[in-house]
């Protein structure tokens, strides 16, 4: 006998199929010859040409320029918390530089921090500016925070893809020279791999809407590791000691081919004794939380971001 579908039930069941759907446009997009190949290689995102950014009423926007780049410190005019300040290292392959959607996840940075500042960096990228060029920018913009009067448990560090990565390799660069960490670390779809050696560039190459299908991506573009040792922890933080980290939040879509680099990563930091979260989101592609609030599944996201917050800034 077939149960009545409830509302609630009803509602999942619609989630699910706009997840799907949006995953369905992204394929199709990319499995274009021509444009879908650009999308994928990073080579439409470095010629990327967008409209001058407008910041929304409720914040202001500084922008400051240290010695190799600038960065951007967006501050709501309401109900300002200066006790935590949140370092935002955005996504690209290393190969892309700033652009508008970072300035969105600023705000909604401190929309769900419940009034933090969001200092987000335009870092150098190869090939121009290969490794260590963005860990040597990170930690200047570290350093930049801690000289304002920032403590560095004040300092949470947000990343995605990319910028993921290079959260956590700033976190062990710190470790590693003796320097105090940051209070907390929330990253999305992590690239903590540069050798492409996880299960999931196998099990998820034909799934993954986004870098699937190709050996010519952003996920095995060499241009910011140039001769360096790929395992290197500061390029691919997997292969690094996680033993006194901060908390941690990895976010990562279930069909993506960077999964493996969230959930050994995760692995690997219980086993040191870190406080991590990892939540795995069922039938979701590459930093899913680009949809900002349109997606169950992005608003479900955003949330549990702001739920780690609040637990970690308290």
């Amino acid at each position: 006998m077939q149960k009545k579908m409830t509302g609630k039930k009803k509602k999942e069941l619609e989630s699910s199929i706009r997840g799907y759907v949006l995953r369905m446009m992204i394929a199709h997009v990319t499995s274009d010859h021509l444009i879908g190949q650009k999308i994928k290689s990073g080579e439409l995102r470095k010629k990327l040409v967008e409209p001058k950014w407008r910041c929304p009423k409720a914040f202001t926007m500084e922008e400051i320029a240290l010695e190799h780049f600038t960065m951007e410190l967006l501050t709501p005019k309401e109900n300002l918390r200066r006790d935590y300040v949140i370092l935002q290292l955005h996504g690209g392959g290393y190969i892309g530089a700033m652009r508008n959607a970072y300035r969105t996840f600023a705000g909604l940075y401190s929309e769900v921090s419940k009034g933090m500042q969001v200092l987000t960096i335009d870092y150098r990228v190869a090939p121009e500016h290969p490794y260590p060029a963005a860990l040597e920018d990170a930690f200047a913009a570290y350093e930049w925070l801690m000289h304002q009067g920032y403590e560095p448990h004040q300092i949470l560090l947000a990343g995605d893809s990319a910028g993921g990565g290079l959260a956590l390799a700033l976190c062990m660069y710190l470790k590693d020279h003796d320097y105090a960490l940051p209070g907390g670390i929330m990253v999305m779809s992590p690239w903590t791999d540069l050798t492409a050696s996880g299960p999931s560039y196998q099990e998820n190459f034909e799934l993954d809407p986004l870098f699937g299908n190709t050996r010519d991506s952003l996920i095995y573009n060499k241009d910011y590791i140039g001769e360096h040792d790929p395992t290197n922890p500061y390029l691919s933080p997997l292969f690094g000691d996680y033993e006194g980290f901060p908390p941690m939040l990895l976010q990562v879509g279930s069909i993506e081919m960077l999964l493996s680099d969230s959930v050994l990563v995760a692995e690997k930091a219980k086993a040191a004794g870190v406080k991590v979260k990892l939540s795995v989101y069922e039938g979701m592609f590459h930093i899913f939380q680009m949809a900002m609030k349109l997606l169950p599944e992005s608003r479900a996201a955003w949330t549990e971001i702001g739920r780690f917050l609040q637990r970690t800034a308290r």
